[in-house]
């Protein structure tokens, strides 16, 4: 990861929409969600959580795939986790005092969907 995908990672969830519909994304586990029950269960018009959707997968934070007439969308757990790892990689100049094993915690595998809930 680098300075401008981490910004654009970062300015994608600096959205209250955005980072709730990309939270609700990551407790749904990589089965992901349809659009339509993301705008529904946060009471935000389907429109507008359309865009708002589309630019959590722009910064690559999102995954998304056609289910018939439904668009569903799923967390990009490994970017997720290259973000969190871009923003620790330097935390108290790896002192494990301090930082703990919060890097290695960061790095470990993706989950499936038979360990994520």
């Amino acid at each position: 990861m680098n300075d401008d995908s981490a910004v654009a990672a970062l300015s994608a969830l600096a959205h209250a929409d955005r980072l709730a519909a990309f939270r609700m994304l990551v407790r749904a586990g990589p089965n992901g969600m349809p659009s339509g029950e993301i705008a529904e269960s946060l009471r935000i018009p389907p429109t507008r959580m359309s865009f708002h959707l589309a630019t959590l997968e722009r910064a690559k934070l999102l995954r998304s795939w056609r289910d018939g007439r439904r668009i569903l969308y799923a967390a990009s757990y490994d970017d997720m986790r290259q973000l969190l790892a871009f923003l620790t990689e330097d935390c108290c100049s790896g002192n494990p005092e301090i930082c703990g094993n919060l890097g290695a915690d960061l790095l470990a595998p993706s989950c499936s969907s038979e360990t994520c809930s």
